[in-house]
């Protein structure tokens, strides 16, 4: 007969046909964790010690920042824990924090991208009522609503998961424990549950990206009715940094969560460049395209690191 036992533990098999590369992995990974790190907390530095900065597109970017502080920390450290040879081991517990803090801090930066969206729009299309629809209590309703819809969403794909029963394997084929991982191990038919979490984690990010692709519509017809070439050209550049940004962070989604046939390795591939290189990447996407940024940064590195002004 079949052993029921509930399961409280789970053992994480690391990224698939990686086996005899842990130590160039390890190494690889711990400087793209460092790097995001360090060039996230840059931007909240910068941000934060200028005044000039003080504004709600900024505002907005270190609430990103923050978010790309914490998103590759739910799983990168055990992952750099296993591949150093420590224990694969997760518990019960580890494993539903795992996912719902993933899904928290991933929901939240998808809401907060249509945010900045919006922000963008207001600012483009209607610059003489900015300050007012903009509003220092209307930044921290939109801030605060991206991490409540975020944790709404990350409780029910979290619920929808763990309240199946899971009393047989407990090998997860994967770095870290995710929807469609768990799935497999579950002692219950989870049929019509994929079905359910297929729409929901498809509908979330489908909606922002059409709010986002609105937005932008509406802002691409504004900025074409600039007269000054110099003119067009900031608007642009503003917006172009938000938009690769954007680009970054779907497409992952789309290719690990919307596949008709999951493919074990490719998830893990395009998962851990959402997980380290999307969250690295973002720093250097806003500081290389905004004047205003590279010169703060540059004030912080110089009270920092004591370099000479120029």
């Amino acid at each position: 007969m079949r052993n029921l036992s509930a399961v409280t533990e789970f053992v994480l098999l690391g990224i698939p046909h990686t086996e005899g590369l842990e130590t160039v992995l390890f190494v690889l990974f711990l400087g793209l964790y460092t790097f995001t790190l360090m060039g996230n907390l840059l931007i909240l530095l910068a941000i934060v010690s200028s005044p000039r900065l003080h504004t709600p597109m900024y505002f907005f970017l270190c609430q990103l920042s923050v978010c790309d502080i914490f998103f590759p920390s739910v799983s990168s450290p055990k992952m750099l824990f296993h591949l150093s040879g420590s224990s694969r081991v997760i518990s019960y517990a580890g494993c539903v924090s795992q996912l719902f803090f993933y899904h928290f801090l991933g929901c939240t930066e998808c809401f907060l991208y249509t945010v900045m969206a919006y922000d963008r729009f207001v600012a483009i299309c209607d610059p003489l009522r900015y300050t007012v629809i903009m509003s220092h209590r209307a930044c921290a309703i939109l801030a605060v609503g991206t991490s409540f819809f975020g944790c709404i969403q990350a409780t029910f794909l979290t619920a929808l998961t763990f309240q199946l029963p899971y009393c047989g394997p407990n090998e997860v084929d994967y770095f870290f424990c995710d929807i469609p991982v768990m799935l497999k191990l579950a002692c219950a038919d989870t049929s019509a549950l994929e079905t359910v979490g297929f729409v929901s984690v498809g509908l979330m990010p489908l909606s922002c990206f059409l709010l986002i692709l609105t937005s932008y519509s509406r802002i691409v017809c504004s900025i074409l009715q600039i007269r000054s070439a110099e003119g067009r050209r900031r608007a642009f550049s503003t917006c172009s940094a938000h938009l690769t940004a954007i680009l970054l962070s779907f497409m992952p989604v789309v290719l690990i969560y919307l596949q008709p046939s999951p493919n074990p390795w490719l998830n893990a591939t395009v998962q851990v460049l959402n997980n380290l290189v999307t969250p690295m990447l973002n720093p250097l996407i806003y500081s290389l395209r905004n004047k205003e940024v590279k010169y703060s940064l540059r004030k912080v590195l110089q009270r920092v690191a004591f370099l000479p002004e120029k």
